[in-house]
């Protein structure tokens, strides 16, 4: 019998190496389970629309993987991937929830899972010109104050309002770019911890720490090292992926006040060679597990 085949898709716009180096790391990891792995760009795949119908074009409109493996954002071409029969991991929709951290927080907030107090900023087209609803945030949230764009991703689109002044000055900047208000939990300032859950199950955990940063992200600075989650940490990780749909995901958690574990956000493509570095542990090999396992329950593969 032939191999499952896959596609590991990644964003051909991003010139950085992390972003290959996911898709590299996973197509180890399939070769490892007898998987024959493809590396696609995802503007190789063009959705595209011809006399009402939909398809694929581009360089790879005539095959077809046995599932994909998708390490992008591109919510669109994940969606026309399912409607043409394709197992995508994660899927679109649970990607989308985790990609938008206004639709997170809502997610979240629907199922009583605890994060830090959130106000998600009224839509703005073109300039601020109005700011009657700035002192209901202030008083609601004080500062300092955290400010997150909803599509960012190594804490590169979160940023620190100390006082009103840099907080006006944000918004401003930021205008019509979608963003959320949060509460800063000073107890787990420049740290969290980061658990990788498969099929809900904890397969790997760290704790990050910055020592000049309130954010704990290794791509400003954070320090890693192997961590012990508490089976309230745990539970509360499985609890994320459950409720966004995620088959696998990185889930952050800071501490909160008493003790207790805080959501900080969810990543359906969470890069995977930092924990790796951190804890030896492979966390692309249970990811090929479930997905084999996930595709024999489908009949997509058999024994």
């Amino acid at each position: 019998m032939a191999q499952p085949t896959c596609w590991i898709v990644y964003n051909g716009n991003l010139p950085q190496k992390k972003f290959m180096d996911f898709a590299e790391w996973t197509a180890r990891a399939a070769e490892k389970k007898g998987i024959t792995p493809s590396i696609i760009k995802n503007n190789e795949l063009l959705v595209s629309f011809t006399n009402g119908k939909s398809s694929i074009s581009g360089r790879y409109e005539n095959s077809s993987p046995d599932f994909v493996i998708f390490g992008d954002k591109d919510v669109f071409l994940a969606k026309q991937l399912e409607k043409l029969g394709i197992p995508v991991y994660n899927s679109a929709d649970s990607i989308e929830i985790c990609d938008n951290k206004s639709r997170m927080y809502q997610t979240l907030a629907d199922h009583g899972i605890p994060f830090p107090k959130t106000i998600i900023a009224p839509k703005v087209f073109g300039d601020l010109h109005d700011y009657s609803h700035y002192p209901a945030i202030v008083k609601e949230i004080g500062f300092p104050m955290v400010i997150k764009e909803a599509f960012g991703s190594f804490g590169m689109q979160v940023h620190l309002a100390e006082n009103e002044q840099r907080l006006l000055e944000l918004m401003r900047t930021l205008k019509n770019t979608e963003y959320v208000f949060q509460e800063m939990v000073g107890s787990s300032y420049g740290r969290d911890v980061r658990i990788n859950i498969v099929d809900g199950k904890a397969v790997a955990c760290m704790l990050r720490r910055s020592e000049s940063d309130f954010r704990a992200n290794v791509s400003f600075g954070g320090k890693t090292e192997p961590y012990t989650p508490t089976e309230e940490q745990v539970q509360l990780a499985a609890a994320c992926a459950e409720v966004t749909g995620t088959a696998f995901a990185g889930v952050d958690l800071l501490f909160g006040p008493d003790g207790s574990p805080l959501v900080c956000e969810i990543n359906s493509n969470a890069h995977i060679r930092s924990i790796y570095e951190c804890t030896g542990i492979d966390v692309a090999l249970p990811m090929m597990d479930f997905i084999l396992d996930d595709l024999k329950r489908r009949g997509s593969v058999h024994e």
